[in-house]
């Protein structure tokens, strides 16, 4: 069998830089209320972004914390609050293309220190043997051998069956189950099923989560946040798809098996998370919204708002 097709890094990779707010507003506690917790989570710097951080307005305490894979977060802790409290963190980003490396013919590194985790399920991506015996069942009929023919056959199924959804209701929990029943949903859902299959068959997936910028340059309301994934193989390292973009632009399929584009910024990876300080209730299915707790207890009625404005060159 020929090898699959990767959008490797093979061209210049594109990229833009924009300025991103990001604004929750905690509401007003139950009365009696000693204590509320406020975490939101902060963009971080890698490989396919540069963050900074330039402005922080934040009422009384507030401290930046690590989290679990490499996260980062603000932590805020108000005393028997009385009114509404507004934060908001704004940024400067400049995001790349990131494409995937080339094929190697030795063995490339994973270089990821959570490695383990990325084999391992997640609260809703359970790793049973009904997902195993699915996952063989699309490998074994696209007669994928490799770990790279096997991760290209998921996500060919998971972009042929999957339509992109957010009708009735189920959608966006990122459960793999839902998700092979129903064959819809959002991009949480899209790589609950590839990220899940993956791991079954032994392929390293992660999760990572920020937000979607339009391809036009300019500015605007970011209504909500996008997904996406990797997975490893030694002999590619690490590959960047996006299967819910592929679903709904079918002529870039291609494309996303390999590349996430410049339109969009990262905040967190992972699922199942604790957060730093730990939170009292249970851990987050995913973190990309702000999250307050009133004395130990999830608080309700959080609201977040974020924009964008792209930054000219003449203008860096």
């Amino acid at each position: 069998m020929t090898l699959p097709q990767l959008t490797t890094a093979q061209s210049t990779a594109r990229a833009r830089t924009f300025i991103f707010e990001y604004q929750a507003t905690v509401p007003i506690a139950p009365a009696k209320t000693r204590q509320v917790d406020l975490w939101l989570p902060v963009a971080h710097s890698d490989a396919a972004q540069d963050v900074q951080i330039l402005q922080i307005d934040a009422p009384g305490k507030h401290k930046a914390t690590a989290g679990q894979h490499g996260n980062q977060l603000l932590h805020l802790r108000l005393r028997q609050p009385k009114a509404p409290t507004t934060v908001l963190v704004r940024y400067q980003v400049t995001r790349r293309e990131h494409r995937a490396p080339q094929p190697a013919k030795g063995r490339i590194p994973m270089q990821d220190p959570d490695s383990a985790r990325w084999l391992a399920p997640d609260r809703l991506v359970p790793l049973d043997d009904q997902i195993r015996r699915w996952a063989r069942e699309v490998v074994s009929e696209a007669r994928a051998e490799t770990p790279l023919e096997q991760a290209r056959a998921v996500y060919n199924h998971v972009v042929a069956t999957v339509k992109y959804d957010k009708t009735g209701q189920g959608w966006g929990r990122g459960d793999i189950y839902y998700a092979c029943d129903a064959r819809h949903g959002n991009c949480t859902d899209f790589h609950a099923l590839f990220i899940g299959y993956c791991r079954a068959l032994g392929i390293p997936a992660r999760f990572s989560i920020g937000f979607p910028l339009p391809p036009e340059r300019g500015t605007g309301e970011v209504k909500g946040y996008h997904c996406w994934a990797e997975f490893y193989t030694p002999q590619t390292g690490w590959v960047p798809i996006d299967a819910s973009e592929a679903a709904k632009n079918p002529d870039r399929r291609e494309y996303y098996f390999g590349a996430h584009d410049e339109n969009r910024v990262e905040f967190t990876r992972g699922r199942d998370l604790t957060l730093e300080p730990a939170q009292q209730a249970l851990p987050l299915n995913y973190f990309i919204y702000p999250y307050a707790e009133a004395d130990g207890k999830p608080l309700e009625g959080v609201q977040h708002s974020f924009r964008y404005q792209d930054v000219l060159a003449d203008e860096l």
